[in-house]
């Protein structure tokens, strides 16, 4: 299932078509399926509509879906892994449960994690930050803090990009476990439309999830790095959580989200006050919103009015969209764009492609990025975007010493 706009308009109303023609197709094939129990879609859209990618997102239209030919759940409380395997007939289900039997078989006897750490040599760093890009980048940060401080804009999210090429090629599949591994705590996907062409990222907020008739989310905004050891990790997430700039611009994201909720006439609930996210190699504001949904508005309506959000993109969203157009010479493709799945029972969840790469040939393109309020400063605005880069560079480097793991193929694309 694809979806390419016909023209790149990143207003509302573009936006929410490629949504609704996501919920359409996947209502009609949910209803072709048939069957018991819950079939699921799994795929994503771009970060603002347009008619093709740039190289290296040639092979990511403005939304793609696919039907899995095999999903493997893990239960730790129980112990236990579930495969759910699709066919055509007995005989081809009976195939598909032998080879994904196979492939677990194999994934197993992979190196130990340890092992791969302990032989990690260090983060890659391909080409370097040469001066002129950070010239750049603050020329780009201080024009953005004028129109701010002419009241165009509120806040806008700055992207930028670093190019690197490992020692050793280093498959998606490798680099998505080893960021697996790297990065407990935040959503890690995997999306390879054409074998080679895949984005691999590390998310660490929920756009939406949809359970029950409740929707829920987290807004995510500020951050900062972890110390050499507990007390001074500590000592820097309680600079984060006092910081004015940092909590300013955490309540632009959770004020937006809550409302966009509520003019769907959702029931929304939120915590009182932020509390800090600690992740591996980073440190977040952090806030919780659920919401209860009214009859008839789906997983995909909360997600045309949420994304972008403004832990992204900025606000007003219509005046950061056109800032980011006019600053990025790059082509954004699915960075930041929602990446998840979603089920025929209405069930489902999104997380922003967040601390993500793209294969580029042997190489590799990373995305991060920056929220530009008042008192932003664009070193330290730099130094927020490295960080975000290491947790995906880690994995790089970890990938390319690991042992080969066998592929696991790839779903059938959704007719």
């Amino acid at each position: 299932m694809a979806v390419r706009e016909n023209a790149g308009d990143p207003r509302p109303a573009a936006a929410s078509c490629r949504f609704g023609s996501v919920r359409r197709r996947a209502t009609r094939l949910f209803a072709r399926i048939g069957g018991e129990g819950c079939a699921r879609i799994f795929g994503g859209f771009a970060f603002a509509p347009r008619p093709a990618g740039d190289p290296p997102w040639s092979q990511f239209p403005s939304a793609r879906f696919q039907l899995p030919e095999a999903e493997l759940e893990h239960d730790p409380r129980a112990g236990r892994c579930t495969l759910v395997a699709r066919g055509r007939d007995r005989e081809d289900a009976e195939g598909s449960w032998v080879r994904w039997a196979e492939a677990l078989a194999a994934a197993g006897a992979a190196e130990p994690l340890e092992a791969s750490r302990r032989r990690s040599r260090g983060a890659p760093r391909g080409r370097g930050m040469p001066v002129a890009e950070r010239a750049a980048w603050s020329r780009m940060v201080w024009r953005t803090l004028r129109r701010i401080r002419t009241g165009e804009a509120r806040k806008v999210v700055l992207a930028r990009t670093a190019d690197v090429t490992p020692a050793r090629p280093v498959s998606p599949l490798d680099l998505v476990l080893s960021l697996w591994q790297e990065g407990h705590g935040s959503h890690v996907f995997l999306f390879e439309p054409v074998a080679g062409e895949a984005v691999v990222g590390a998310a660490p907020e929920i756009i939406a999830s949809l359970a029950n008739g409740v929707v829920r989310a987290t807004a995510v905004a500020g951050s900062v790095g972890v110390g050499v050891d507990s007390v001074e990790t500590a000592r820097l997430a309680r600079r984060l959580f006092d910081s004015e700039k940092d909590r300013a611009e955490h309540d632009l994201v959770v004020r937006d989200m809550v409302a966009r909720l509520a003019a769907l006439g959702c029931a929304v609930r939120r915590d009182v006050e932020p509390h800090v996210l600690a992740l591996a190699r980073i440190q977040h504001l952090e806030t919780k919103i659920e919401a209860e949904i009214p009859d008839g508005v789906a997983l995909l309506d909360i997600l045309a009015s949420l994304h972008p959000t403004p832990a992204v993109c900025g606000i007003p969203r219509n005046v950061a969209l056109s800032i980011l157009s006019e600053s990025e010479v790059f082509d954004r493709g699915w960075y930041a764009g929602p990446v998840g799945w979603l089920g025929s029972d209405g069930k489902g969840m999104f997380v922003p492609a967040l601390r993500s790469a793209v294969s580029r040939g042997e190489g590799w393109r990373l995305f991060a990025g920056a929220g530009i309020v008042p008192g932003s400063d664009p070193a330290l605005e730099w130094e927020e975007t490295e960080l975000k880069f290491d947790p995906v560079l880690r994995a790089m480097a970890r990938a390319e010493v690991a042992a080969p793991r066998r592929a696991m193929g790839s779903g059938s694309p959704v007719p």
